[in-house]
């Protein structure tokens, strides 16, 4: 079984990794009407560099690195690359409160499997 504070670390990684999914999805609303063509290159990647929510998504990312290699230096990577699946069932409820995503009975079906193999995977 897996000690608490290490699966502190693996579950902050995961975290940080779905708020920062979360946070571009949201950022990315600022350029949902820009055609994607070369002439609009510029302003496509002026609108990503000044956006707030794609700025802090990055550094989700980049501190999620950080709390990720902290974790696999303690957990076998076989039981903390599973755990990356906590980051499907926190993006899928998130993007249904958030974004008015569609959340059907076959996802919610997967994801209590996840949790599921989640558990058994930790368990081990």
């Amino acid at each position: 079984m897996m000690k608490s504070a290490d699966l502190a670390l693996v579950l902050t990684g995961v975290m940080l990794n779905a708020a920062a999914q979360l946070l571009l999805k949201a950022g990315s609303r600022a350029i949902s009407g820009v055609a994607f063509s070369f002439a609009n290159g510029w302003t496509l990647a002026e609108r990503i560099a000044l956006n707030p929510p794609i700025l802090a998504g990055l550094a989700c990312y980049v501190v999620s690195v950080v709390f990720w290699i902290l974790a696999l230096s303690r957990v076998d990577v076989s039981i903390a690359y599973p755990m990356l699946s906590v980051g499907y069932i926190v993006t899928a409820v998130a993007g249904w409160l958030l974004f008015a995503e569609s959340l059907s009975v076959t996802r919610v079906a997967g994801i209590f499997i996840i949790i599921a193999g989640v558990w058994l995977v930790a368990r081990s």
